[in-house]
């Protein structure tokens, strides 16, 4: 049964959808921009989006330029925008369209699911947008409208909440214009049905909203509080070798900041201080040994699920020849060399105290 409120929704959005650079009013989307921007709007919003999306299609223009790039240079590319785990999938689904597609993306939900990176939601997003496939989609936005237009009173994190979300989208979805309809839910949901204060008033579908009929819109939807996240302490060497150059080392390719270089360190464990946490890190990631000198600067930074201090500790190479033990690789740089390197925002912090210091010692 298609949405009683689709022509509303779609009149509404015909008139104030958002200018923005992945979508085209007048002519077929191309489902590589759309591929692209879908990828890179998972839990980040739009506003971030819009720059990041013009410079990687600047320097990529083509699904086949991406799958030629080398993988750094588009972790560089990406650098800031978080979620890295993205941009390497990113990048292995651009080589299977490009060389076991010839280029083409596949058009059905259910083909493009088969790509790396690409989950319900995104597959939903472009066989409706990019192909005009009924394709359903629910993504934070569209949980909050529709638990708001039906008045659900359950915990939409559980799966059964889930669950009852997709099939409302699956029964809804209209057969004509399932892109701008998809397009139109999530727009309503970032502009008018927001998080806190939604604007009913200017709801174009508020006559079949039944929490805004119970006065309940502002309690919908209900999630379980998050618990407490865990904090940890990490150290990272600011290691200086011959001719003042720089020790990095880049992560391995999977796992947290997968592929970002770093200063090398790690977390310290219980009864440790932080020189011995670091010295022990190091030793087990590239097999050195430091002298471990002063505090450089403290850096706080929050993860999904965690969060963290970084001290950065100035040190000297004293011993034993860097090997990648637990790194991909690592490398011997100058400060200046440091801007060609993908890192991690709380190692760029600790980039941009560097050169703070070296300004005030000029």
């Amino acid at each position: 049964m298609t949405a009683v409120f689709a022509n509303p929704l779609l009149t509404w959005f015909d008139r104030v959808a958002a200018d923005l650079p992945w979508r085209s009013r007048e002519s077929v989307p191309d489902p590589y921009a759309v591929w692209l921007s879908e990828v890179m709007l998972q839990q980040t919003q739009v506003e971030t989006v819009i720059p990041y999306f013009q410079r990687f299609l600047a320097a990529y223009p083509t699904v086949r330029a991406l799958a030629d790039a080398p993988l750094d240079d588009i972790l560089k590319q990406w650098e800031g925008l978080g979620y890295y785990s993205r941009a390497r999938n990113l990048y292995r689904a651009a080589q299977v369209v490009a060389y076991e597609h010839e280029g083409r993306f596949p058009e059905a939900a259910a083909a493009l699911l088969k790509l790396p990176g690409i989950g319900r939601y995104t597959a939903g997003a472009i066989a409706s947008i990019a192909f005009n496939q009924q394709a359903a989609l629910v993504d934070g936005n569209v949980y909050r409208v529709f638990a708001r237009l039906m008045d659900y009173a359950g915990d939409i994190t559980t799966p059964a909440a889930q669950a009852q979300m997709w099939a409302w989208a699956d029964e809804w979805i209209p057969p004509q214009r399932p892109g701008d309809y998809n397009q139109a839910l999530m727009e309503l949901g970032r502009t008018v049905c927001t998080p806190k204060s939604p604007d009913c008033g200017a709801c174009p579908i508020r006559e079949f909203c039944r929490a805004a009929d119970a006065g309940t819109q502002a309690e919908r939807p209900v999630k379980k509080k998050a618990g407490k996240k865990p904090h940890y302490q990490v150290t990272a060497g600011v290691i200086r070798g011959e001719d003042n150059r720089l020790l990095i080392a880049q992560r391995p390719m999977e796992g947290l900041l997968g592929g970002l270089w770093e200063f090398p360190g790690g977390k310290q464990a219980a009864g440790e201080t932080l020189s011995d946490c670091l010295q022990r890190e190091l030793m087990e990631e590239l097999g050195i040994e430091v002298e471990v000198g002063d505090e450089l600067c403290v850096v706080k930074h929050a993860f999904t699920h965690f969060s963290i201090t970084l001290h950065a500790l100035a040190c000297v190479h004293s011993g034993g020849t860097p090997q990648a033990l637990q790194a991909r690789a690592w490398a011997w740089v100058t400060e200046a060399e440091l801007d060609a390197y993908s890192f991690g925002k709380a190692d760029r912090e600790v980039i941009k105290w560097l050169r703070g210091q070296s300004h005030r010692l000029l």
